[in-house]
């Protein structure tokens, strides 16, 4: 199906329940999507699509592998998948796609509360929809009850107490997420391992072919851009793997590259700094030293 380039923006809680042909919210500032209740004819196929608000999608009982956007979903016994506020997204070009929940909230239903300070610490809103994270059947039992609870909690009459419990079980289903992603991250190490490879590849060849001399330093953007995942994603699965960002490891590779090149060849320190990439021999110097606590010239006169 053609993708639409318009971007369709929804500002609002109560817009989007109209666009599916649902109640108003109890609640002007967050809602819980059941897909099942939402008409085929509701949904808009191919959108480019914009929302005011964060959004957890949840497929409890999709097995396989279906397209949403650019990306894909692949579970196993469910997942979730996160955005941020005005994430460009595009929705999914089958009904089948519509399966499960979706818990909406804008950003100043947190606004008073801790998490809307620290809601930026949950790496994992920005993702890219194909990295969602995927569920073992135990932790697909979590997530329901925990969905389960919101959504009983948004039957109820609104009080005084509805609001500290609505962000206190957000708040749990973020942490338990987190969780989940830090194991995601381990059990799927050889996958990721390839990552790294794939990375090392692209450092290695960025360095022999002294691309810094045109292009400048190696750029997590254009990194992320070849392996073709979000910045934040390389970073957290980077930092699991090898306790390093992935700016560090970056700058890491860097560093090793400069000490084959001033233990090898009769390069001077600025000549190897500007094929590495740096526009300032003395940015170079800092940063060797910062890593290696002694400076170029001394590292190269301890082989001499």
């Amino acid at each position: 199906m053609q993708q639409k380039t318009d971007i369709h923006h929804i500002a609002s809680i109560s817009q989007l329940m109209r666009e599916l042909g649902l109640p108003a919210p109890l609640h002007p500032l967050i809602a819980l999507v059941n897909y099942n209740d939402v008409s085929a004819e509701m949904l808009e196929k191919g959108q480019k699509l914009s929302i005011d608000f964060y959004k957890i999608s949840f497929k409890p009982d999709f097995k396989g592998q279906t397209k949403y956007g650019q990306g894909y979903y692949d579970f196993e016994e469910g997942g979730l998948a996160f955005l941020k506020p005005k994430q460009i997204v595009y929705t999914p070009e089958d009904k089948e796609s519509y399966v499960g929940f979706a818990l909406y909230f804008h950003p100043d239903f947190i606004l008073n509360y801790p998490l809307g300070k620290q809601i930026d610490q949950f790496g994992f809103f920005s993702y890219n929809v194909s990295e969602a994270l995927f569920l073992s059947a135990k932790e697909k039992d979590i997530i329901t009850s925990l969905f389960n609870s919101i959504a009983a909690e948004l039957t109820n009459s609104i009080d005084h107490f509805s609001q500290n419990v609505l962000v206190t079980q957000i708040e749990l289903l973020l942490n338990y997420s987190n969780r989940f992603y830090n194991r995601q991250f381990i059990t799927r190490k050889a996958l990721n391992n390839n990552i790294v490879n794939r990375l090392d590849q692209l450092l290695k060849n960025y360095f022999n072919d002294r691309s810094g001399l045109k292009n400048g330093l190696p750029s997590v953007q254009n990194i992320c851009a070849e392996l073709q995942l979000s910045q934040r994603y390389l970073s957290d699965l980077m930092k699991s793997l090898t306790g390093l960002n992935t700016q560090q490891y970056i700058q890491n590779a860097m560093i090793e590259k400069a000490k084959e090149k001033l233990s090898t060849t009769e390069l001077s320190v600025s000549e190897i700094a500007y094929e590495l990439g740096f526009e300032h021999s003395q940015s170079f110097s800092k940063l060797f030293k910062a890593k290696t606590d002694i400076s170029p010239l001394e590292f190269r006169k301890s082989f001499n």
